[in-house]
């Protein structure tokens, strides 16, 4: 994509800042397309921290949410990480607390807590095993089968594993504003008015929605779907975000949102002035304190040693 000249000229003083400071920056896939386009690494959030945890490098510029931040620093306890707009919050995320966690397990003692990674390092402390959404079938599989699970705080994610693996799943009442907006009549509209596109959806998307989908992928799983897929036509369901890169990876082929409203305003915040200025003053920086990383990485860790996770 070609950028103006003061774009270009932050894009530029960023680079040089990043290398200056040691630092890698990591860009969310929903991210405005001027941040995506200098971002060391950019894909999914668990993805985007597990992968900067491997570096050198000294800092972790996390252009993203809050949770996603606080899963870099439980990963990389020992490098600095900034994230530009400290007010990027995540609706779902913050739908549940560590106490109601505790909650649920005083009430229910047998039960197995799996908690999705897009939740706060408290909830995280207090969760069995974290999933991802390309990944939860694999992870409630892999719970004894006589084992009572609850999942938080994702209630469409959790519908989306029960269907899928049998299970029987309580959840928490959480959801993403964005993708569970998404209606199965507006699928149904934009399937109508593009035959020849398949759909691919989130497994964010309310059931009915998931119902009509060609195919249901996290935001990486639909990047590499479309790029091995012949289909030309792609109707996506999920933040709009995701366009840019897939048109970058494929411009030969055409992408239609699912609903042109699906935007995260807290995805947005993340402007170049803003990552400049985390550079230059080394703030806001996100710390997750020891005595709860110790606890959250535990859930983290059991999810990655899950046979082919």
């Amino acid at each position: 994509m070609k950028y103006n000249t003061e774009t270009e000229k932050l894009q530029k003083e960023i680079r040089m800042l990043l290398k200056e400071k040691d630092a890698i920056l990591l860009a969310h896939n929903y991210q405005v397309p001027e941040v995506q386009d200098i971002a060391d690494m950019r894909g999914d959030s668990l993805e985007l921290s597990m992968r900067a945890s491997k570096t050198d490098a000294k800092v972790i510029v996390f252009c993203g949410v809050h949770f996603m931040a606080d899963t870099a620093s439980i990963l990389s306890p020992d490098k600095t990480v900034l994230l530009p707009v400290l007010g990027a919050g995540c609706p779902m995320a913050d739908m549940i607390r560590a106490q109601d966690v505790q909650k649920i397990k005083e009430d229910n003692p047998d039960v197995v807590i799996v908690s999705y990674v897009n939740t706060t390092a408290e909830v995280k402390a207090e969760t069995d095993i974290c999933c991802t959404s390309a990944n939860v079938i694999q992870v409630v599989n892999s719970i004894a089968p006589e084992k009572r699970i609850f999942m938080t705080p994702d209630k469409n994610l959790a519908l989306y594993a029960k269907k899928r693996t049998g299970r029987e799943i309580d959840s928490w009442d959480g959801y993403c504003p964005i993708h569970n907006n998404l209606t199965a009549e507006t699928v149904i509209k934009r399937k109508e008015e593009h035959p020849d596109a398949l759909f691919i959806a989130h497994p964010e998307c309310r059931p009915e929605v998931l119902e009509l989908a060609d195919e249901i992928k996290s935001t990486s799983g639909m990047i590499r779907f479309v790029n091995q897929s012949s289909a030309q036509k792609f109707i996506i369901g999920t933040e709009t975000g995701l366009i840019h890169p897939l048109s970058q990876a494929n411009p030969e082929k055409e992408f239609i949102p699912a609903d042109r409203g699906m935007i995260c305003p807290n995805m947005k915040k993340t402007g170049l002035t803003d990552i400049l200025e985390a550079l230059e003053t080394m703030e806001p920086v996100v710390e997750v304190p020891e005595s709860i990383r110790k606890r959250a990485i535990k859930a983290v860790q059991r999810m990655l040693q899950i046979p082919g996770v």
